[in-house]
């Protein structure tokens, strides 16, 4: 799986920061995984450049996930979740909501995160947020998702497998459907 990292930061960006320790986490987890990251940048909490890079990427096909860190909570500097609206196309609440919730147990003000996830053509974006544990605990909240085997197999999130209850003359039937473009392997 092809992924981008991008690291909000105004003080990284602006030079300050010499690590970065989120960033880091998340490259860790792509090597542990064998995927490839094949774009990595850091920003200052800015919406207009944030949306830039995020649109960059997505409609470049360049990356299958990008996943940003940082400017997810309540400071009035953080504005990743603003600029990360501003280019999807369709949310994915579920895995932003996965994220808060698995992170509650060891963290309980991960309710403050106002991390999104969804789709710009053919690329998911998750927010993480800024610190290396939160990373971490994002991390391990989509790793069961298995995201590596659905994005790339599936030639992006357009064609990802689905499944639904659906209610036929009062009795529950679980269906599973694959769009497939290319093929589902």
């Amino acid at each position: 799986m092809r992924i981008a990292i991008l690291t909000i930061s105004d003080a990284g960006a602006r030079g300050e920061r010499t690590t970065d320790g989120s960033g880091d986490a998340i490259a860790a987890w792509v090597g542990e995984r064998a995927h490839t990251i094949v774009e990595r940048t850091m920003l200052a909490d800015d919406v207009t450049a944030i949306a830039a890079q995020l649109a960059a990427w997505c409609d470049g096909d360049a990356a299958d996930l990008v996943l940003t860190t940082g400017g997810t909570g309540l400071a009035p500097r953080d504005l990743t979740p603003e600029a990360t609206r501003a280019v999807l196309e369709r949310e994915a609440p579920g895995i932003a909501e996965r994220i808060r919730s698995l992170s509650l147990t060891t963290f309980p003000r991960a309710a403050l995160s106002r991390g999104l996830a969804g789709v710009r053509a053919r690329t998911l974006i998750i927010n993480l947020p800024g610190s290396t544990s939160g990373v971490r605990d994002g991390l391990a909240a989509i790793d069961q998702l298995r995201l590596g085997l659905i994005l790339p197999a599936a030639g992006g999130v357009a064609a990802a497998a689905f499944a639904c209850i659906m209610f036929e003359d009062g009795m529950a039937v679980t269906v599973l459907n694959a769009i497939d473009q290319g093929g589902l392997h």
